[in-house]
């Protein structure tokens, strides 16, 4: 395996089938990156506006409220669980699994820049800065 940038229609990314060799199938291997890297930004700026979205949008609990709802609890035989809990429970949940796939796809267009292809690595480039392009107006609708 090389290990310096390479200018070349020839490599294996990710997996065993994603062998390219030819520039036609190096062309469409290129698109399929910058559309990870574009997907990538994406979902970093979508998880920000999600979290800032949530924030606003969750009620939020004072220490008096905290006694009442303790003091509630503590006098009924089960302990159920409040609504504002659980809808923070399912936000941190879906927040989660946002996060994993921005990390699942961050690391696959990494280890496709480690191929150490020059077309893979401008793919990413490119992609990125599209992304970001794309991304960065919604940060401010809304």
């Amino acid at each position: 395996m090389e290990m310096h940038f390479i200018f070349s229609d020839k490599v294996v990314l990710l997996f065993d089938f994603w062998s390219v060799h030819s520039p036609a199938g190096m062309a469409l291997s290129v698109l399929v990156v910058l559309l990870l890297a574009v997907l990538y930004e994406n979902i970093k700026f979508g998880k920000v506006k999600l979290l800032h979205h949530t924030l606003v949008n969750m009620p939020t609990f004072t220490s008096q409220q905290q006694e009442e709802t303790d003091q509630d609890s503590s006098s009924s035989e089960s302990l159920p669980v409040s609504r504002p809990r659980l809808r923070w429970f399912l936000c941190h949940f879906g927040h989660s699994l946002i996060h994993v796939a921005q990390v699942v796809i961050g690391y696959f267009v990494m280890l496709a820049v480690m191929s150490y292809n020059t077309w893979i690595f401008l793919g990413v480039v490119l992609g990125s800065a599209v992304g970001y392009y794309l991304a960065y107006p919604l940060l401010s609708i809304g």
